[in-house]
């Protein structure tokens, strides 16, 4: 398990004060979830807000398996669910072993309560999500998928890379080629030709549902390309 301060500053967890983040911690029940065991299911009946400690997941819909994005140690997720009541939204699938706790409904609430900076830090949470789902969405009618595709890889690196002792970035999460596809509004042929391109640009190399991003700097400069009329 991760000791509090050590999750970005970025994520719900981060952001707490560590005396905060340990009550949370304290007050959840703790759960391991191995690699592609589902965590919450889309249309599911449920109360419980999840809070990952250390471990990536994907957050999927049933819509053509699109993946609405990754989450990293320190966030929520199920969130939208306890506050509302609604069913969830989503397919929360654990990438390699997941530690986490999770949180009832009443015990989250009367958290937020108790702490009004947490409820904050939820809804900035919740902003910054909308804020990447826009961001692929302005990228579509901005530029071709080469760019789409460095754009969003760059952001992932950032967020959940390991970094390789020759420089590169290896990306954490597997992806596969129509999961790509459904975060960059393209079809599988245009990313399979997008990520043919980076490869043969020195830029990222490729394995069954590996990443690793070789140069982020000039993977960074590709990003910078003059927007055009985006391809596939």
């Amino acid at each position: 398990m991760r000791r509090t301060g050590a999750w970005p500053p970025s994520t719900f967890l981060g952001g707490l004060a560590p005396v905060a983040a340990d009550e949370l911690l304290g007050l959840s029940a703790r759960h391991r979830y191995e690699t592609g065991r589902p965590i919450l299911r889309e249309g599911a009946l449920g109360s419980h807000v999840v809070v990952l400690e250390t471990g990536f997941v994907k957050v999927t819909t049933a819509d053509f398996g699109t993946l609405l994005g990754i989450r990293l140690p320190g966030e929520l997720v199920g969130e939208i669910g306890a506050l509302t009541g609604s069913p969830r939204n989503a397919t929360v699938t654990a990438c390699g072993t997941v530690h986490a706790g999770v949180v009832t409904k009443a015990v989250f609430e009367d958290f937020l309560r108790r702490h009004p900076a947490a409820s904050t830090l939820v809804m900035a949470m919740i902003a910054r999500q909308l804020t990447w789902a826009n961001r692929r969405r302005s990228d579509f009618t901005a530029f071709p998928a080469p760019v789409r595709l460095a754009r969003l890889l760059v952001e992932i690196a950032e967020t959940c890379g390991r970094e390789l002792p020759d420089g590169g970035v290896e990306i954490a999460v597997p992806l596969s080629r129509p999961e790509l596809a459904a975060m960059i509004a393209a079809s599988r042929a245009t990313v399979q030709n997008a990520v043919q391109e980076l490869r043969a640009a020195g830029l990222i190399a490729t394995a069954y549902r590996r990443i690793v991003v070789l140069d982020p700097a000039a993977l960074g400069a590709f990003t910078g390309s003059s927007p055009s009329e985006p391809g596939g």
